[in-house]
């Protein structure tokens, strides 16, 4: 299984029974997918604003994606899970996508990127 955490963390790998060079094109097009995918209320991407907060590739190559919202009463938070489903549904050689709403850690602006940082000028 492997498991890679969200921007500006590196990601983090286990051992997987897929192969390492698979591994790593999987992870680049999933974290692309992700980066399809904005917040309406919000001019930067959800990977950038550090609202994915895992990504789990089982050996099945399920995806698993533990999210969360810049608040609990969001808007969109019945639809951005499938948002974010239909995303990472598009990556090639995946078997399927679970999508997890999580709000433990409560996401705070701490957790946002450079680059989401400089698209909300917030320096």
């Amino acid at each position: 299984m492997t498991t890679t955490e969200t921007a500006p963390n590196a990601p983090q790998v286990a051992a997987s029974a897929i192969p390492q060079d698979e591994l790593e094109r999987l992870t680049t097009d999933i974290v692309a997918a992700l980066k399809t995918v904005y917040d309406p209320e919000i001019p930067a991407d959800i990977y950038e604003l550090g609202l994915i907060y895992r990504v789990d590739i089982s050996d099945e190559r399920h995806v698993t994606v533990d999210m969360t919202l810049t608040a609990p009463g969001c808007p969109v938070a019945g639809e951005m899970p499938g948002w974010v489903e239909n995303a990472v549904a598009t990556v090639g050689g995946i078997s399927g996508v679970t999508v997890n709403m999580v709000f433990d850690p409560p996401w705070d602006q701490s957790r946002m990127s450079d680059e989401a940082r400089v698209a909300l000028d917030m320096w």
